[in-house]
């Protein structure tokens, strides 16, 4: 008798067949069997990339909810499920520090409010702080950090504008964010 019955040497489900049943059949046992193995690495992707405990949380919930709603969109041909499903979770963290950036541009004091000075001095210190982070960058990071968070241009239009591969992007971004986070000592 060999070692293995066939009963054992059955295909072991895999996450991209996960993905599939909830796609095609809405299957929760297979979405819970995805969010077990995924949601922890979710949540300490967005606690290394500067989110508190509860923002990681949340933004892990959305993105499993965004797994499970647009699962019909998931193409293993294209991309493993670890890459799509981290795809979702950066364009979360991207959107919410865009919304963030936007949030800081539109809270200011009312024109017949008088100044704030504790909030003036603040946003002073903390304007010279990013100035002095971003002098430390190389030119080439700094072009591609100011299209991507000041213009919020999609990484493919600044790899078109700049005409970089997307990948250069992508790596002069991550590069960038190192630096400024080294420099803030955050």
């Amino acid at each position: 008798m060999p070692p293995f019955s066939a009963a054992t040497l059955r295909r072991v489900e895999t996450p991209a067949d996960w993905i599939a049943r909830i796609a095609h059949q809405r299957d929760r046992q297979a979405f819970a069997d995805l969010f077990r193995r995924f949601a922890p690495k979710l949540k300490s992707y967005f606690l290394r990339n500067g989110f508190d405990d509860g923002e990681a949380e949340d933004l892990t919930q959305e993105a499993m909810l965004r797994v499970w709603r647009c699962a019909e969109q998931f193409d293993p041909a294209r991309c493993e499920p670890w890459g799509w499903i981290y795809a979702i979770a950066r364009n979360l963290r991207i959107d919410r520090f865009r919304k963030a950036v936007r949030q800081a541009r539109h809270d200011h004091t009312p024109p017949d409010a008088p100044p704030n000075p504790e909030s003036e001095i603040l946003r002073t210190d903390d304007a010279r702080r990013l100035k002095g982070a971003l002098d430390t960058l190389p030119n080439d990071q700094i072009a591609v950090v100011h299209l991507a968070y000041w213009v919020e241009s999609p990484h493919s239009e600044i790899a078109r504008r700049l005409s970089l591969p997307l990948g250069t992007v992508k790596s002069r971004l991550r590069r960038a964010a190192a630096r400024l986070r080294e420099s803030l000592g955050e």
